[in-house]
């Protein structure tokens, strides 16, 4: 397992709240315990993208933290971040390690077990797996898998599984449980009063909730 493949993922965010920038919401989750971080941004210019990726990936640099960039290998080569995180319409996963190198992280959201499969087969560092819950960030929550589905996937692969969609503090140690290696999480930190804070109480559930071996 690449060693830089954190427990606790948290997704910066401009979409749903326009309060805190991506460095800033970085900041305050690292400060939380996050030991990675996903920038994602869907919209905008690819200069205002990259100036808002360049300045988390300082902040990453300055804090020891894996930054991953969602979906964009482009953003994520031109600002040497760790590696990206893909979704299935993305760019094909073979296709970035061939642009990012074999030392990339590159992890993808699998939301079956046979894409998973296939993750591993063409070399992906991590998977993705979920909703694992019902989110609003979701356009729809019809294919929610649950905790059963994270065991069976756990069980089906030998890379970390990253449980994602809808987990809350609560939730996590369940997620944990069933397998997976860690979480990743968007709204509930993103829009949340105090970043810090729930950032802090996941990684004080995910802490207290050792990884399956």
């Amino acid at each position: 397992m690449h060693d830089k493949i954190g427990r606790l993922h948290v997704l910066t965010d401009f979409h749903f709240q326009q309060i805190y920038t991506h460095a800033e919401l970085t900041e305050m989750a690292i400060e939380g315990g996050a030991d990675t971080i996903q920038f994602r941004q869907k919209h905008g210019s690819f200069r205002d993208i990259l100036h808002e990726a360049e300045a988390t990936a300082r902040v990453c640099a300055s804090r020891g933290a894996t930054l991953l960039i969602n979906d964009r290998v482009d953003v994520a080569l031109a600002v040497g971040a760790d590696g990206v995180h893909l979704g299935q319409t993305d760019m094909p996963l073979t296709a970035a390690r061939r642009i990012l190198g074999p030392d990339a992280i590159i992890g993808i959201t699998t939301p079956t077990i046979s894409l998973a499969k296939r993750a591993e087969q063409d070399g992906a560092d991590y998977v993705g797996f979920g909703p694992v819950f019902a989110t609003h960030s979701k356009a729809s929550s019809i294919n929610v898998q649950g905790l059963e589905a994270v065991l069976e996937i756990c069980n089906s692969i030998n890379l970390p599984v990253i449980g994602i969609a809808g987990i809350t503090p609560n939730r996590a140690p369940d997620v944990i449980r069933a397998g997976a290696h860690g979480v990743a999480v968007m709204s509930a930190v993103t829009q949340a009063s105090d970043p810090v804070g729930a950032t802090r109480q996941f990684y004080s559930a995910i802490e207290s909730t050792p990884a399956r071996i």
